[in-house]
């Protein structure tokens, strides 16, 4: 007799225990939308969350790290192939590019007011085509003292540029200038009136050589980039 009465009481909570299971699983369906709840979403519960590093603020003439408040900063890229024309950037402002339509053929040059940091003028000179050397020497004598001259060549700088305007760009600092051949990558820059400091980028070159161009029939770019102080003067 106990033993039966044993068994009923088993059996009455197994099938209160299963109504109840079959009850609560009825309500959810009916009353939970299918995607509030998903098998991914589940699958992310105890997952570590992913650190992501912010994407980094981008510096003025795209440099990979800012210059200090007191400083200007610069950056001269050299023309690549017959296509990629010459760019001159300072203090985040373009002062030569072919979105403003006055980069070309030659030597590509800025003039930039150091006290203020303001442009005073842009020009290029074909080197090629025809001999504008003359016109050039003007532009660079022409100057004020206290001036920055940011130079680029695109395609060629070289074939009619006369000893006596690279003598004048030798006198402004530059030792590749007399190098320099055809087709040649090539970006200076130079004060007129006082000294730029030794540690920073002032020049490079870079030759046309058919084995190792990277365009066909002429050389990479080149480019120069820094800070300059802004009291040097």
């Amino acid at each position: 007799m106990k033993l039966t009465q044993r068994f009923l009481l088993r059996l009455f909570a197994f099938l209160v225990i299963s109504l109840t299971a079959w009850y609560l699983g009825y309500f959810a369906a009916v009353n939970v939308p299918q995607n509030a709840i998903s098998i991914e979403a589940l699958q992310e519960i105890g997952k570590k969350p992913v650190l992501r590093a912010p994407a980094p603020k981008r510096q003025k003439c795209d440099h990979w790290s800012p210059c200090s408040p007191g400083s200007f900063a610069y950056r001269i890229l050299s023309g690549g192939g017959k296509e990629r024309k010459a760019k001159i950037c300072f203090e985040d402002e373009q002062l030569i590019t072919e979105r403003n339509d006055n980069t070309g053929s030659g030597i590509n040059i800025a003039i930039v007011n150091y006290k203020t940091g303001k442009l005073r003028s842009t020009n290029f000179f074909e080197m090629w085509g025809r001999d504008q050397s003359n016109e050039m020497m003007n532009l660079i004598r022409n100057a004020p003292e206290g001036s920055l001259i940011l130079m680029a060549t695109h395609d060629d700088g070289s074939t009619r540029l006369k000893n006596d305007a690279k003598n004048l760009i030798e006198e402004l600092g530059s030792k590749e200038i007399k190098n320099i051949k055809f087709r040649s990558s090539w970006v200076f820059i130079a004060s007129k009136g006082f000294k730029l400091p030794d540690n920073i980028q002032k020049e490079k070159i870079n030759h046309s050589d058919q084995t190792k161009n990277r365009y066909n029939g002429w050389p990479a770019e080149i480019q120069i980039e820094g800070c300059i102080p802004r009291n040097l003067i």
